[in-house]
This record gives C-alpha cells, sequence and structure tokens, in this order.
C-alpha cells in the first residue's frame, strides 16, 4: 500500500499520516518547523537543517552537504554532487540523477511532469521513524535543491 505525500499550497504538508507543519507566516517563509512531533531546527539566519527532534545533522565546513544524522554517517558521490547514502540507507536515482527514486526499502513516485514526489511505495518494510526521518531528509534536501537551480537560472 503507498504512502501518500499530501500538499497544499505548494508546501509538503504530510507523509502517510504525518503532519510537517510550518510557522505562522508561511505565505512568507516556507520553513517545514515541525516533522509530527520533531521539532525542526535551523542554523541562525539560514536555511540549513541543523536537527529534527534531537538528532543533529552535521554538515560538511562551508557547505551544505550533510556528513552525519546522528549516528549515521552519509556518503556522497565522488564530487560531492549527490548523496547516496544516509545510514544504512542506499538512495536510487533516476537516469538523469536529478530526483531520487529510492529510499533504501521505499520507492519514490512522482507526478506524471515528474516534478512533485506524489507517494511512497515500500517495497516488504514498514515506515519506521528510521525510514520516516530519512524519507524527510531526502525529500527536503532535494527541494532546497530544485529551488537554488530555479533561483540560479533567473
Amino acid at each position: 500500500m503507498d504512502i501518500e505525500l499530501t500538499y497544499d499550497k505548494g508546501l509538503l504538508r504530510g507523509i502517510g499520516g504525518v503532519e510537517i507543519t510550518y510557522g505562522r507566516r508561511e505565505w512568507m517563509d516556507s520553513t517545514p518547523r515541525a516533522l509530527g512531533s520533531w521539532t525542526l531546527e535551523y542554523q541562525r539566519f539560514s536555511s540549513t537543517l541543523r536537527a529534527v527532534g534531537g538528532v543533529e545533522i552535521t554538515y560538511r565546513r562551508w557547505s551544505s552537504l550533510p556528513l552525519a544524522v546522528g549516528q549515521w554517517s552519509c556518503e556522497h558521490s565522488r564530487f560531492g554532487g549527490r548523496l547516496l547514502r544516509i545510514g544504512p540507507y542506499e538512495l536510487s536515482y533516476d537516469r538523469h540523477g536529478s530526483r531520487v527514486c529510492a529510499v533504501g526499502p521505499l520507492e519514490i513516485l512522482y507526478d506524471r511532469r515528474g516534478s512533485r514526489p506524489i507517494s511512497v511505495r515500500p517495497h516488504g518494510e514498514a515506515l519506521s521513524d528510521d525510514l520516516l526521518l530519512a524519507l524527510f531528509l531526502v525529500l527536503f534536501w532535494q527541494q532546497q535543491t530544485w529551488d537554488a537551480q530555479c533561483q540560479a537560472r533567473h
């Protein structure tokens, strides 16, 4: 059974039954503030995610490449262009390398245009807290990358 990704006003609002909440002024700030009961913390004056609940995220110095998520290490492609693994979860990309298609046992399905993830298909594993965390981070970082690319073009 697929896990639905819900959107409202262009913002990801839920993964399955887990709500993603935003600040009071979401029309000005589209930065998520909570994933279910987990508070999202950011670096001061930045949209760089520092922690999810009690799980800290460590980045490479002067970059937005994550080195670790709590006790999990992160692996990147040779020149740091793509995240390849978060802890035990390997990431798979489409043939162009621009969209994440799987996080461990979770297949990510996109809309017809291929621009928005709409659901997740678990293959033999339920959506545990660890998988939820990894999936959220992948979707969050992917959206940040796409937003930065869009701003660079304009």
